[in-house]
Parts: C-alpha cells; structure tokens; sequence
C-alpha cells in the first residue's frame, strides 16, 4: 500500500498536471480561472444564475459547491439533485435526458452550466452541454481520465485533470472548484 505523502504526492501531480482550454486553445491555470471568474462576475452582473450537475460524487460536489456560492459568493446557484426531479425525467424522457430536460425549461441565454464529471463521457453530461450551447449560456466543464474525453472540448472554459483513477480526478475538481469560489468572494471584494 502506498504511504500518506506518496498519495498526496499523487494527488498534487494531478493537480499541478491541470490543463485548461477555451475556444482560442489552451491557457495556463491561473489565466483560466481568472477567466472563469471574471465570466462569473459577468453571469452575475446580466442577473443569470449558474446551474451545477454531476453524477455520483459529482452531484455531491455540485450540491456542495451551489450552495458555498449561494451563501458565501451571493450567487444564485442551482443543481438538479432533487429526487422528484431526477427520477421523473429519467422516468419519462430516460436519464441521458436527466439533465438536459430541465436546462431546456430554465436556463436563459448568459446563465453559467458547470459540468463535474471525472469521465467526461457520460452521457446525460453530454446531453447536458448540448442542450446549454442551444441556450446560448456560457458553459465550464471539469473533467479527467482520458484527455480526449468528450466534456472537454463542449465548454467555453474546459479544465482536465490528467489522473485515471476517480479519487485523483474528484480530488481535484473540489480543489478547483473551492479555488473559483474562494477567489471570486477575494475578487469581488477587491482584494484579488
């Protein structure tokens, strides 16, 4: 079994490993989540809300992270974690649609979709970023395993992790995810 530093040495490579790409190609981590937050603050000031969706640990994360930004960044930040929800668009439309289906009846054009997902592939995140580029809303996706998965290029902010193995990649998206919350509060309050 590998020793504790040897794992947090595994987890800071994935970490430090991070790639990001926007429409214009690939850009340093710092440069990316500045853009991130800057596009936040945009999402904020035109009155959009952001909408978060996961699957497993991601809907956790989601759900976690929704509500750091309702309540420490005065966002308005919502998931699609809600029992009721989930299981009647799964039932009715199937759950590669458990996503997509509610974003087609709230999202507005300038809203912000944030896809978790630590595969890139599953389909009903997919799903998910189509139905936002239909909707005009600005789109970051949070990704990892494979570099070529499908999440990565369907964002106008992609961040991948480079790790296989679902702890590395989940690890990972909280750090960045509590990093884009936490610098968008410093920012807004002038101290970023």
């Amino acid at each position: 079994m590998a020793g504790w530093q040897d794992y947090v040495g595994t987890v800071a490579a994935a970490c430090e490993g991070l790639r990001v790409t926007s429409q214009d190609g690939e850009l340093s981590s710092d440069d990316g989540l500045r853009r991130w937050i800057e596009m936040t603050r945009h999402v904020h000031r035109g009155g959009g809300r952001l909408y978060l969706i996961g699957n497993g640990a991601s809907a956790a994360m989601a759900s976690h992270v929704a509500a750091d930004a309702c309540k420490t960044a005065q966002l308005r930040a919502l998931t699609f974690n809600d029992a009721a929800l989930l299981t009647a668009a799964s039932n009715d439309e199937g759950f590669d649609e458990a996503f997509a289906l509610p974003l087609r009846h709230m999202a507005q054009p300038g809203d912000m979709l944030i896809s978790i997902s630590s595969s890139g592939s599953s389909t009903n995140i997919v799903r998910a970023l189509e139905a936002a580029r239909s909707a005009a809303m600005v789109i970051v996706t949070l990704s990892g395993k494979r570099p070529d998965n499908p999440s990565r290029t369907r964002g106008d902010l992609n961040f991948y992790v480079p790790a296989e193995p679902y702890a590395m990649v989940e690890t990972a998206h909280a750090l960045i995810l509590h990093y884009w919350i936490d610098h968008y509060v410093l920012a807004c309050q002038g101290l970023d």
